[in-house]
């Protein structure tokens, strides 16, 4: 989220939750680039639009309980991140449930990135960074999306993800470790393999 002063949140949040639609679309801007760029590297072994329906889907459920939502900026994002992950959750057992047609067998081996319309100066938003995040196990990939590229702190993290701090530095090292041996050439760049959506696991 881009930065709000603390006083500007606490009056885009008060009108927002009085039915103000500017003060709402202002809330969302600031998020949502992050949240697709999260969405999106997640998503990629997953048919195509389902990131914008997660969002979509997580907006909805934000609008609902927003009257509701009590905390500052940093809380909002992570209430907004917490969402998304558990509306993705739903996708992706949706997901597991629908046959795979032949035709489209070779798309999954294949990294998607986001749009140039969502990238931002930010560390780990050029298409390839996000396209190697992607080829991460899971749960490296989250930590690494939330840490880095959505810029929540390691406390946060843990709370989206319902692990313990200590966990999420651990994983995150590991996340790190793993990227930088692939840009050093020390281990092949799995965005130009075939590993496919086998390479996203979930790990422990």
């Amino acid at each position: 989220m881009t930065p709000v002063d603390t006083d500007e949140f606490a009056s885009l949040l008060a009108r927002a939750q009085a039915g103000d639609e500017g003060a709402f679309t202002a809330l969302f801007r600031a998020v949502q680039p992050a949240l697709l760029r999260y969405l999106r590297t997640l998503t990629h072994n997953l048919a195509d639009g389902t990131a914008d329906d997660v969002a979509a889907e997580t907006w909805v459920q934000v609008v609902r309980g927003l009257v509701r939502f009590r905390g500052d900026e940093q809380g909002f994002r992570a209430w907004v991140f917490t969402i998304a992950r558990a509306r993705l959750t739903d996708a992706r057992r949706r997901s597991d449930r629908l046959p795979v047609p032949q035709d489209v067998e070779p798309a999954l081996a294949e990294v998607a990135v986001p749009s140039a319309a969502d990238t931002v100066e930010v560390l780990f938003t050029t298409e390839r960074a996000l396209a190697l995040i992607g080829t991460l196990p899971r749960t490296q990939a989250e930590v690494v999306l939330l840490r880095y590229v959505a810029g929540f702190d390691v406390a946060e993290t843990a709370r989206i993800l319902g692990q313990r701090a200590g966990t999420v530095r651990v994983i995150a090292h590991r996340a790190l470790r793993r990227l930088e041996a692939v840009l050093d050439g020390s281990r092949p760049d799995p965005a130009v393999t075939e590993s496919g959506p086998d390479s996203v696991r979930e790990v422990t």
